[in-house]
């Protein structure tokens, strides 16, 4: 089983080591030869993001920064140099599929702090409707080392999470997880499934990519991205990024790690609604609005009979019926003032009250019922 199979959305993480050459330039025939395997996936049905490190690497060759250990400030100014580089590559490289492709700069709040967590996740959504590849990349240039991810193999984890990905590809240089570092134990022997992560599997992973001089991640921080991953419901595959077609090769059964998921996407997503938010307030709802969401429908404005609380847009809150009894919990689109102005409000009602429509209170994708 390659992990890939019956995925519908794969996040696909690729490292500086494989976009940049040697000289510091982007390295198009690998770009070239990856872009042509994420058409072919496409056009199966499926969908594919990226997140793309190479701005800092492309951008010190720009600047002439030399030196290998660079200052923050100077990073932030390679980031700022690379970043149109590196985006007119992946351009160039997806052009010949006719496929388009968008910018996606996040920071750490865009993905912990739920307000930005749900802007962000509507932009790529969007994006992702409209048949665009999202190209993410941390956004360098801005944050610093005490707010940033570190690297890009955990933001490619907190990406899957948010959009609720099957499946999350870490490219490396080697072709997955071994029993010790293989390069010095010719001994080790390669894993090709994980099923859990247990501590005995996180000691088999090694320190940072040492052979390059690029990138900050290793397999420890790939195994710390998988342990993201699987909470979100998103199994993850490790395998050599340097094969001109890594995702045909892993589908083809070349040499991988899954690490499985505990979970679909969509529970994983609801059991973290249900159990790991703190609701902020609460919306008392007609005997027509608890049926509705019994069978799996969002909960609309006009079956909303009260609100309370101070809770903000993309908080948790707690939905009740008349009596006071618990319902669901779900993330609520509007704040207390909105959601209190348009309570009882029909849908096409509601823009002209706010001047702007989020569409239903709270969506069905975003409520856990039952929750306790």
């Amino acid at each position: 089983m390659s992990g890939l199979e019956g995925a519908k959305r794969i996040v696909v993480k690729v490292g500086s080591a494989l976009l940049v050459d040697a000289e510091g330039r982007a390295n198009r025939a690998w770009l070239e030869a990856f872009t042509a395997d994420a058409a072919r996936v496409r056009e199966s049905g499926r969908q594919v993001l990226v997140v793309s490190s190479g701005a800092v690497a492309l951008g010190r060759r720009r600047l002439g920064l030399k030196r290998k250990a660079l200052t923050l400030p100077e990073k932030q100014a390679a980031a700022a140099a690379g970043q149109s580089l590196l985006m007119r590559a992946w351009e160039e490289a997806f052009e010949p599929h006719d496929i388009a492709c968008a910018q996606v700069l996040l920071t750490r709040d865009d993905t912990e702090v739920r307000r930005r967590w749900l802007n962000a996740r509507a932009t790529v959504e969007t994006l992702m409707g409209l048949g665009v590849v999202p190209v993410v990349n941390e956004n360098d240039t801005v944050v610093t080392e005490e707010i940033r991810y570190g690297d890009n193999d955990r933001l490619a984890a907190r990406v899957a999470q948010m959009i609720g990905a099957d499946a999350l590809v870490l490219l490396s240089d080697i072709d997955g997880l071994y029993t010790a570092d293989p390069r010095r134990n010719p001994a080790a022997k390669h894993i090709a499934r994980v099923a859990a992560l247990t501590p005995e599997i996180e000691a088999m992973a090694g320190g940072a990519n040492t052979g390059t001089g690029m990138g900050t991640g290793g397999m420890a921080t790939k195994i710390a991205a998988a342990r993201i991953a699987a909470a979100a419901g998103c199994a993850t595959v490790i395998t050599l990024g340097s094969r001109p077609a890594p995702l045909l090769a892993v589908e083809q059964g070349e040499a991988a790690t899954v690490i499985e998921a505990g979970a679909t996407p969509a529970a994983a997503y609801k059991g973290w609604i249900a159990g790991s938010l703190a609701p902020q307030g609460s919306l008392r709802v007609d005997d027509g609005a608890a049926a509705a969401l019994a069978k799996g429908k969002s909960l609309l404005a006009a079956g909303v009979k009260s609100v309370e609380g101070r809770f903000g847009k993309g908080d948790a809150v707690v939905v009740k019926d008349l009596t006071g009894r618990e319902l669901a919990r779900g993330l609520v689109r509007y704040d207390v003032a909105d959601a209190a102005r348009i309570t009882g409000l029909r849908s096409d009602a509601i823009e002209g009250v706010l001047g702007f429509t989020e569409g239903p209170m709270i969506h069905a994708d975003d409520l856990a019922m039952g929750a306790k």
